[in-house]
């Protein structure tokens, strides 16, 4: 029984054929290269992160954050080496890089808010929350390449290099999947190809590209070399050709150099494709030169709310103008006119060279409306980097340095080549033009193609903001009326509040909920009162600037973040675009729109801006004046650091994100458990064993046992009564596997008979190959319902649970048997 059948093959090719020492040497050579095969992946990891890092390089100036991100890559790439070397289960390795990696930027940025320089506590994490806030401010801010002196940014950059370093770390290396590790590294190189204003983004694709093939070849060499050494290397034939077996290899490389080739060609002959996530559109100027070209600006609302809620106040910009009443001097920036249900952005526009001396009339203005031109010099702070340039609206005519082009539609200036604000001055001339109420409620109906383009509203918007636009404007005779009764209804009558602690809220339900909630701030306010109008037939679109900003007493304006703005304007032929002021406690209502009769309960047009025009402070004011009565109702900005909300309180906190990440890996975890447990027992019971003969004999058992269980996951239930001959031939029978299966099972059971029976066992050679064979033979002869079930519920898993209720009783009776027993007292006997 002991040279069973299982040692001989029917061809004379037995395992019992081949040197005593060639198993141990076979298992050591495959336990080698395994090793070496596992530090190549890491090493492979490590490098592809970097490479699609890369993309990065152009966002910041200088790029020596690379070579620290690279030295805190390869530690927490080194531990997880060391970890999977130990080895430590495939949790714990992660959680040690994760750890580590976070000591690592705790000493680079938080040293001094560590624990004894270096243990993370709470500080730490709120040092970290401000950063993170600091960086995304200065992101909105700079313009690219922004400076590396920003800690924010730095540690948004090197942590965010740990982070997709750890994922592709984890997936290719500690869970031998590369394919899925390409996922974070799409993701990394998006972020920076979505930001990139250069157009070199095709050198940094093909060198994240490269990287990530790179990975895919190292772990492709490292799965073939574990089926012989002759996939490891190149050997060649007696006559000096090389070996068949390294074709795979280089089929591989052809094949990544092919799809590389595909992928960097084949856009170039496809039809190109605006707004898309990829698409640079930064500041978006398409052609350098002075007559064409298009602009695709990035929405400008998205640090609106941050500059609202800082905790300390800057200014921003200093006006000089003579007019004595600023309180219609708003700056505007650009408007958005394509609402898409979600929110309101620009449209691309064609744009064109700045024209000399003065610009044309804006549309639809008529010369029977009364206006005056004034002048009006800005100086923009050192620190703000604006793309667009703030003017008066709308302007006649501007002196400015720089390369700046123009777009005739919203008569906006806009950077070229990197050009903005930061530290700029110039001059705007600008018309205040006065309508009159009566002009406006006679304005003719406006062109056809102004009307169509804007009052488009999206089919999700929900019916409800339709249908309170004309419940609010019920009886109002003309355009006009209806207009003021929507800027009457959110400012005056309609109890809304001014709160900019409120979410802005996306998707189409957003401007729902602000008409039902009541609560909001200027874009709230704005975007709704535009929606309605639209949705009544009138034009309108969103402008997005600076309210009047203080008078100092030199005689300058002040205009700080604080004033930033958004507010809507509607279209009246004859009058051109026209401002509303819906939002209450900001900026002033328009003349035009105060109703002149007696007794009315429009208030005044004297809003905060005025009454701060009229009263210059000595010091640097708050962007709004608040009256005694409007600080108790809370409805002014607050100008204090203890009062004013944080700008990185607009979304949950990071121990919130925390949870919600672990609760969603939970929800993955729970069904794929048995999933994971059954691959890791099987790589733990075919992995490769030592030289000593009882280690021999364990990877026997282990091989069987793999075995059995697979042959349970197909469907055939293990028979512990039968001999290892018996249930072979039974899991032959009914597995109806093929002869070269068959011939694998009987060897495994050799080999298990050899180690139950034999005096001195042989090793045997290949048991992990066989049982391999075995599972593709079961697999081939399985349905789809039984394939899916054996992979993602396989009966065997219910091991663990047997082995969680040994674990428990044997804790049970070790804990009983510890507990100190007290010697029972003799019972006394009656005499």
């Amino acid at each position: 029984m002991a040279a069973g059948a299982g040692d001989e093959r029917p061809d004379g090719l037995g395992a019992g054929r081949l040197p005593a020492a060639a198993p141990a040497r076979a298992a050591d050579r495959r336990g080698g290269d395994a090793m070496s095969g596992r530090a190549r992946l890491a090493l492979g990891a490590w490098a592809a992160t970097l490479m699609a890092s890369c993309a990065l390089l152009p966002l910041v100036d200088p790029a020596t954050w690379i070579f620290q991100a690279a030295f805190l890559l390869a530690i927490q790439s080194g531990v997880g080496a060391a970890a999977r070397q130990v080895p430590l289960p495939r949790p714990l390795t992660v959680a040690a890089q994760a750890l580590v990696g976070l000591l690592a930027l705790t000493l680079a940025f938080a040293r001094e808010q560590a624990l004894a320089g270096l243990l993370p506590g709470p500080g730490t994490f709120r040092h970290f929350a401000d950063l993170l806030r600091q960086g995304g401010d200065d992101i909105a801010r700079y313009a690219i390449p922004a400076p590396l002196e920003s800690d924010g940014i730095r540690l948004m950059l090197i942590g965010g290099v740990l982070v997709i370093g750890l994922l592709v770390d984890t997936l290719a290396v500690t869970f031998r999947s590369a394919a899925p590790a390409g996922l974070p590294l799409l993701a990394l190189y998006s972020v920076a190809a979505g930001l990139s204003e250069g157009g070199t983004d095709w050198l940094w694709f093909l060198v994240a590209a490269a990287g990530y093939l790179m990975l895919l070849l190292i772990e492709g060499r490292d799965r073939l070399s574990q089926w012989g050494r002759v996939f490891g290397g190149a050997p060649r034939t007696p006559g000096g050709e090389p070996a068949a077996a390294t074709a795979p290899v280089r089929t591989g490389r052809r094949i990544g150099a092919v799809a590389l080739g595909v992928a960097l060609v084949v856009p170039l002959a496809l039809p190109a494709m605006d707004g898309g996530l990829l698409d640079g559109t930064g500041t978006g100027v398409g052609s350098g030169g002075g007559g064409g070209g298009t602009i695709s600006a990035v929405n400008p609302l998205v640090s609106l709310r941050d500059s609202l809620n800082v905790d300390e106040d800057r200014q921003v910009l200093s006006l000089r103008t003579r007019t004595s009443d600023i309180s219609d001097l708003y700056l505007r920036i650009v408007s958005l006119d394509d609402f898409d249900g979600t929110t309101w952005k620009p449209s691309k526009r064609q744009i064109v060279s700045v024209p000399d001396g003065t610009f044309p009339l804006p549309t639809g203005l008529s010369p029977e409306v009364e206006r005056t031109e004034i002048t009006t010099a800005i100086s923009a702070a050192d620190w703000y980097a604006q793309d667009w340039l703030p003017m008066p609206y709308p302007p006649s005519g501007v002196r400015v340095g720089g390369e700046w082009r123009y777009e005739p539609v919203g008569m906006t200036l806009v950077g070229d080549h990197g050009q903005n604000t930061r530290g700029l001055t110039y001059q705007v001339r600008s018309l205040q033009v006065r309508p009159t109420a009566e002009q406006l409620a006679a304005a003719p109906r406006p062109p056809a193609s102004l009307e169509s383009e804007y009052t488009e509203l999206p089919d999700s918007l929900p019916p409800v903001v339709a249908r309170t636009a004309r419940e609010v404007t019920e009886g109002a005779a003309t355009a006009y009326d209806r207009a003021v009764a929507l800027q009457e209804y959110f400012a005056i009558n309609g109890g809304f509040e001014y709160d900019t602690d409120v979410q802005v809220g996306s998707g189409s339900q957003a401007i729902a909920r602000f008409l039902k909630e009541k609560q909001g701030f200027c874009i709230h306010f704005s975007f709704a009162m535009a929606a309605m109008a639209r949705s009544l037939d009138i034009p309108a679109r969103v402008a997005v600037g600076f309210a009047p900003g203080s008078p100092q007493t030199d005689g300058s304006v002040s205009v700080s973040l604080r004033d930033a703005h958004a507010w809507p304007e509607l279209y009246f032929e004859g009058v051109g675009w026209t401002r509303f002021e819906p939002t209450p406690n900001r900026g002033s209502m328009p003349a035009y729109t105060v109703p002149d009769a007696p007794g009315t309960s429009v208030p005044d047009v004297a809003r905060p801006s005025r009454e701060a025009s009229e009263a210059p402070s000595a010091s640097a004011s708050a962007s709004e004046s608040c009256t005694a009565q409007q600080k108790k109702l809370e409805g002014c900005a607050s100008e204090s650091p203890e009062a004013a909300l944080a700008a990185g309180d607009d979304g949950p906190k990071w121990y919130a994100l925390l949870l919600w990440a672990l609760a969603g890996l939970l929800v993955l975890a729970v069904p794929l458990s048995p999933m994971l447990w059954r691959a890791r027992a099987r790589a733990v019971r075919l992995g490769a064993h030592g030289r000593g003969a009882a280690d021999a004999a364990a990877h026997a058992l282990a091989a069987w046992q793999e075995l059995t269980d697979t042959a349970w996951d197909y469907g055939i239930a293990p028979d512990d009564s039968q001999t290892p001959r018996g249930a072979a031939a039974r899991m032959i029978r009914l597995g109806r596997l093929d002869p070269a299966a068959a011939e694998a099972v009987h060897r495994v059971a050799g080999a298990v008979e050899q180690v139950l029976y034999a005096p001195r066992p042989r090793p045997a050679a290949g048991l992990a190959d066989d049982v391999q064979r075995v599972t593709a033979g079961l697999r081939a002869r399985s349905g789809r319902s039984t394939r899916l079930r054996a992979r993602f519920a396989p009966r065997s898993a219910v091991r663990a649970a047997w082995a969680a209720s040994a674990r428990w009783t044997a804790l049970r009776h070790r804990v009983r048997a510890a507990r100190p027993t007290l010697p029972r007292r003799p019972l006394r006997q009656r005499g």
